[in-house]
């Protein structure tokens, strides 16, 4: 048995993403300043997106949406035109937000795919990560995209069964502890983590105790020289 198929993240793990929402966070704080502290604001945001999520699913659109209807919360039901115009216009500007890949994603992923079946594995809205990849100049790099609505078990026991010879031959890299790791440890697959210097609080976990399958990476550019070093271990 070896590894045959590797599945990577998009958002936070090939480019830059949740430092985008920060900025975004910032201004809707401003926004809505005459009517919390920050603390209060994030909060309620924060409350407001977990509670749609399984409404509006991951991504910009979804987040713009749960920006409006918490600042209706804050002022009452009597947001002023100027503030929901703002967040329109914000959405708008992320939707549109220039990509930047990480450093050295762009070799990582070439030499990648040279030796193994290239999965891109990513949540969010269909539209906005199909720009992104494609702007990325990566995509034609992966033998397979997948675009899902979830990160669970179920999902890593698909995708890597539909695209390579399994999750036991399968390697999953990402930011997400929450999502890109433990799901995929628990279909059977090698979970991989690549800390990006900020963490959306939703995709959040503890890393697993005594995995065999599990290892964290400071850089993905460690990534082919981990993999090809437990290809003879398993």
């Amino acid at each position: 048995m070896s590894i045959t198929t590797v599945g990577l993240d998009a958002d936070d793990t090939l480019w830059h993403n949740e430092t985008i929402f920060r900025l975004t966070h910032a201004r809707f704080v401003d926004l809505l300043a005459d009517h919390g502290d920050e603390a209060t604001i994030e909060a309620r945001l924060a409350e407001t997106e977990q509670r749609n999520l399984r409404l509006y699913g991951y991504g910009i659109k979804g987040f713009t949406l749960s920006m409006i209807e918490t600042a209706m919360e804050l002022t009452n039901g009597e947001a002023p035109p100027h503030v929901v115009r703002e967040i329109l216009a914000a959405g708008r500007e992320m939707l549109a937000h220039p990509v930047e890949t990480l450093p050295g994603v762009d070799a990582v992923v070439a030499e990648l795919s040279e030796k193994y079946r290239l999965v891109l594995i990513t949540k969010g809205d269909l539209l906005d990560q199909e720009r992104k990849l494609a702007a990325s100049g990566l995509g034609d790099l992966f033998s397979a995209v997948e675009i899902v609505s979830e990160k669970d078990r179920a999902t890593y026991e698909r995708v890597f069964t539909r695209h390579g010879t399994g999750p036991a031959e399968a390697v999953m890299a990402g930011n997400s502890m929450k999502s890109d790791v433990l799901p995929a440890i628990a279909a059977g697959a090698f979970g991989v983590h690549i800390p990006y210097h900020v963490t959306w609080a939703h995709e959040l976990a503890d890393a697993p105790a005594n995995e065999p399958r599990y290892v964290s990476l400071a850089r993905i550019d460690e990534l082919p020289d981990w993999i090809a070093a437990i290809k003879d271990q398993v």
